[in-house]
């Protein structure tokens, strides 16, 4: 949340993971809605494709390294140590996920109940969701009061996965979250700090050490009570974009099979598939 470059950095990780969630988890209820169920991560069948979880791996601890060194510069003020403190065990416990989640695929030894996975995702969301925007006010307070809701969105999705992970609409509000949680942070991070594209009589958020707080400053009232509504206005355009390109991916998955994602015809499928040839009756014949 301290810059453009970190906001960049998350629209880099999370736009294109509920990208990909969305294409593998469509094509997947496509081939079969009666064999759907959710997955920790869809992986590909060529090893390569999968170098986005491996680079989450690597890159999520230095990330979370990187709070814990904001902790320490900022020890001064309790706001912002709570704050990068919390960003940083956010950042641990994802990390941990994307551990379980490769150990699982590598190891069948090492068995993890899909349903409680799915319980710490919600719950790493909400530890998320306490810190988003911790210490900011004004415009960028709301712009993370957004954020923050969409976090929500993505832990109760989580949650209801826990619970019944044939649940395709929680996949798909998941996958759209994280897809809308991209974008957002992408617009925030030009919208609130840059002076490019900064709110008309408004300054861009700068880090300063002299405040508990951090705000974007405007000329007039007039000025701040525009760039909420803009802000506002905003969001709403963005779930719009994101809702309806969903729906038209969706489609486009739906009329073309060429499509869809390889995992839709993966190992998982194929073994659902057995157990569902296996449950079904055998015809009976009469014999002449």
């Amino acid at each position: 949340m301290a810059s453009l470059a970190t906001n960049f950095t998350a629209f880099l990780f999370l736009f294109p993971a509920g990208l990909r969630r969305l294409l593998c988890s469509s094509s997947l209820y496509l081939k079969n809605p009666s064999l759907f169920r959710s997955k920790l991560w869809y992986f590909s069948d060529q090893r390569h494709k999968n170098l986005d979880l491996y680079f989450l791996i690597i890159s999520l601890p230095i990330a979370s390294f990187s709070e814990l060194f904001f902790f320490l510069t900022f020890s001064g003020h309790p706001t912002f140590r709570f704050s990068f403190f919390m960003q940083s065990a956010s950042l641990f416990l994802f990390w941990v996920l994307i551990i379980i989640i490769v150990f699982r695929e590598t190891y069948d030894a090492f068995i993890v109940n899909e349903s409680f996975a799915f319980l710490f995702v919600g719950i790493s969301f909400l530890v998320e969701y306490s810190v988003v925007g911790k210490g900011i006010v004004g415009l960028g307070g709301e712009a993370y009061n957004l954020l923050g809701e969409l976090t929500l969105i993505c832990a109760g999705a989580c949650f209801v996965l826990s619970i019944r992970p044939t649940a395709f609409f929680a996949e798909f509000f998941l996958s759209c979250g994280l897809i809308f949680k991209g974008t957002w942070l992408l617009q925030t991070g030009f919208s609130l700090y840059t002076d490019t594209f900064a709110f008309k009589g408004c300054q861009k958020i700068s880090l300063s050490t002299a405040s508990d707080f951090i705000d974007s400053k405007c000329n007039l009232e007039e000025d701040g009570l525009r760039g909420v509504a803009l802000i506002n206005l905003l969001f709403v355009a963005h779930a719009i974009v994101v809702f309806i390109g969903s729906f038209v991916l969706f489609g486009l998955l739906s009329s073309h099979k060429n499509l869809r994602h390889g995992e839709a015809s993966g190992p998982l499928l194929a073994q659902l598939e057995s157990d569902s040839s296996l449950m079904r009756p055998v015809p009976e014949f009469e014999l002449e």
